[in-house]
């Protein structure tokens, strides 16, 4: 099995799980990236904990959901988001203002749309959640 953008299916399975009711799910293969995705979640509250599990070739993250998202999904392509973009950005992924947060790469690691305005940095998109 090939794939293509490991960030995209984790995402489908942790909301895939959430949609059926499930508190608890697994992610293959792990990454870093996919792990600092988690960590923003769980930083937002969208999800109770994960962990980093060996499973021989590349591990896997078990995640304990909360319960609380309503969707979740990569954003592709990669937007680059300047400093003064975010509004643009969360008017096209998000609900409403003040309601989920963009997940974006920048120089300072991964962070939260929120932290990364706190920060005044800007990055590329990678994930929204809400």
């Amino acid at each position: 099995m090939v794939l293509f953008d490991p960030l995209a299916d984790a995402l489908s399975v942790i909301k895939n799980a959430e949609n059926v009711g499930k508190t608890t799910c697994v992610i293959r293969p792990a990454s870093k990236i996919i792990g600092n995705v988690l960590n923003v979640m769980k930083e937002g509250g969208y999800i109770e904990s994960f962990e980093f599990v060996e499973d021989g070739k590349a591990g896997v993250y078990e995640v304990k959901l909360a319960g609380s998202i309503n969707d979740c999904g990569a954003i592709k392509p990669r937007y680059s988001i300047g400093i003064d973009g975010f509004e643009k950005w969360e008017k096209e992924y998000l609900p409403a203002k003040n309601f989920g947060v963009l997940v974006l790469t920048t120089s300072l690691g991964v962070l939260s749309h929120n932290e990364a305005r706190e920060k005044n940095v800007g990055g590329k998109l990678l994930a929204y959640v809400y």
